[in-house]
């Protein structure tokens, strides 16, 4: 488990996350499924068997959701667009493309290409459900929903809200047109943004007119793409102002480097709340043994802080992560994100020569926007 998703493995090389929500939304389409959908379709079966249908067809759901996403993710891996991983969460999937695509005909092949394969799904089984009825009632029924929600899927991702698939397919046919990206993405978001404020709206006239449970559901839809709307821009408007800078024009070269043997008590007293720092390599002639950060001080507890030296805090050499002066400043900022750490090692040929943090790439960020650069 990491912060709020636990790790499933991997699936053609794609990491498989489950969010914690997953589990409301699993838990409500089986009981949906078993209270209501089959026992309404097919009543006389036992309790057990609606309960092994609903958890076995919500099941069958998920992995349908899993094969849309793997599907944006075959064919953004294929125009050299990195994917982090795919994550099942409680409204679906998503998968976490690390950048973003590099021409438009990219994100519209890209976007196609879940909504397609939640209709190859769905005709599959359509078709599972024309063959089954005489060979078994439990599968024709298990394969007609099925075939339904795929349809559904389908569908709803072909809304024109920005960021789901149909909005990067009006951002792509915009971004053809104008041949700029920013802008693309500003025309999406503004579009997503309304559908996002209609499906609020709608939600709102549900629970008015009494309907609350799907009221609210819908309302929440909307709230979710507003701010992943919101969100993206903001993605593309930062990789914008990055483009083009590297990391030596904003790394520090003045790093506080600190001995091995050194007790986190006296670190703590005498260099970390003078300096305000916040990670400081460990280094003794020259030599660099590794890096240890605040987050690893606050890791021991602080009774044993007069009794732990800093090479037992620290992040060893051989597990640093690191990048180099002349890597790309939007490349690093994702790094950052992707990977959850706050700074970086600066080093080129073995030699170390500053860190990059988040701050700092933020400050910079700061300091061009009151340029007006």
């Amino acid at each position: 488990m990491i912060g709020n998703t636990l790790r499933l493995g991997r699936l053609f090389g794609i990491e498989l996350k489950l969010h914690y929500s997953w589990a409301i939304v699993f838990v409500l389409v089986a009981w949906s499924l078993a209270s209501h959908y089959f026992s309404m379709i097919h009543p006389g079966w036992s309790a057990g068997v609606y309960w092994a249908m609903g958890t076995i067809t919500a099941l069958l759901y998920f992995a349908s959701v899993v094969a849309h996403e793997l599907a944006h993710s075959f064919v953004s891996q294929a125009y050299g667009v990195p994917v982090r991983d795919i994550t099942l969460f409680i409204f679906g999937g998503a998968a976490h493309i690390v950048e973003e695509p590099r021409q438009a005909r990219d994100e519209f092949l890209m976007a196609l290409a879940g909504p397609a394969t939640s209709l190859v799904v769905a005709a599959l089984f359509g078709l599972l459900w024309l063959v089954s009825l005489p060979v078994s009632p439990l599968l024709h029924a298990l394969a007609g929903w099925l075939a339904w929600i795929n349809v559904g899927l389908a569908l709803f991702n072909l809304i024109p809200g920005f960021p789901l698939d149909g909005g990067r397919v009006f951002r792509a046919i915009a971004w053809g047109v104008t041949d700029n990206l920013r802008r693309a993405t500003q025309m999406a978001t503004g579009l997503g943004r309304v559908v996002a404020y209609g499906f609020i709206f709608w939600g709102m006239w549900q629970i008015f007119r009494g309907n609350w449970a799907n009221g609210l559901w819908i309302a929440f839809i909307g709230w979710f793409l507003e701010n992943a709307a919101t969100a993206s821009y903001r993605r593309v408007a930062l990789q914008e102002m990055l483009a083009g800078h590297t990391v030596r024009e904003v790394m520090m070269t003045d790093c506080l480097r600190i001995p091995r043997g050194l007790t986190l008590d006296v670190l703590v007293d005498q260099v970390v709340l003078p300096s305000g720092r916040r990670c400081f390599p460990v280094m003794e002639d020259n030599q660099v043994f590794g890096l240890l950060t605040l987050h690893g001080i606050k890791e021991v507890p602080r009774e044993r802080w007069a009794t732990t030296r800093v090479e037992e805090a620290m992040i060893p050499l051989s597990d640093l992560k690191t990048v180099r002066p002349d890597d790309e400043l939007t490349t690093v900022f994702e790094r950052m994100t992707a990977e959850d750490v706050n700074q970086f090692p600066v080093v080129d040929d073995g030699r170390l020569l500053g860190m990059v943090a988040r701050d700092n790439v933020l400050a910079f960020l700061r300091t061009r926007a009151e340029l007006g650069l």
